[in-house]
């Protein structure tokens, strides 16, 4: 389980997503909370049309959303965050010539409504 969803602007052009996907997996199975093989479910998409305030600089973003069943203390969801940025922020690579925001939120999915299936 969980479901990491990764949004990131087409001005980071030197951003690799498989890259990114697979740093944010080992990071997840590195917390001790997820196993390696089947556990994670990680996408990547990239973000054609959007805008970063209302200012002219040129700003991009690499978002991570990471939702898990519900029932993890605070303090696991602040340390998987905590883990994830610093992953991001290792991939390197950023553009000088772009102002790159990073960000990551954890939510919770219901535990009593989540259905998964194996086939």
């Amino acid at each position: 389980m969980p479901h990491v969803f990764l949004e990131y602007t087409s001005n980071l052009t030197d951003f690799e997503p498989d890259n990114a996907l697979l740093r944010i997996n080992h990071v997840l199975v590195a917390s001790g909370q997820f196993a390696a093989e089947f556990d994670i479910k990680s996408r990547a998409t990239r973000v054609e049309t959007f805008r970063v305030g209302t200012g002219l600089t040129v700003r991009g973003f690499v978002h991570v959303k990471l939702a898990l069943l519900s029932g993890r203390s605070p303090q696991v969801k602040a340390q998987l965050s905590e883990s994830l940025l610093a992953g991001l922020q290792e991939l390197g690579n950023w553009p000088s010539s772009v102002e790159v925001q990073l960000s990551v939120e954890v939510v919770d999915l219901d535990r009593e409504s989540y259905r998964k299936a194996l086939l």
